[in-house]
């Protein structure tokens, strides 16, 4: 795990946009991108679509990578656990 998934995963304990990600990480969208990408095919986050009929989260399994900007984002248990353990 480098500093940025690091990160990436220190703003995952709730499902968070994409933008919002982005703004607590301090890197640009195509570096934030590409390491939750990493971290999605990893299985250390999950993806979900909000449900405005439900007014909740509904995890998906399938994400464009080209296009985040429609998603949330939290970290897994695996991810919480490589995030604990890191430092």
């Amino acid at each position: 795990m480098n500093e940025t998934q690091f990160k990436i995963l220190d703003a995952l304990y709730f499902p968070e946009s994409f933008e919002k990600i982005v703004e607590e990480v301090g890197e640009s969208k195509a570096i934030v991108a590409n390491e939750l990408k990493q971290l999605l095919a990893w299985n250390w986050v999950q993806a979900y679509i909000f449900d405005p009929i439900h007014q909740d989260y509904v995890p998906t399994f399938i994400v464009d990578g080209d296009n985040l900007e429609p998603y949330f984002c939290s970290a897994t248990k695996e991810g919480l656990l490589h995030h604990v353990g890191y430092r």
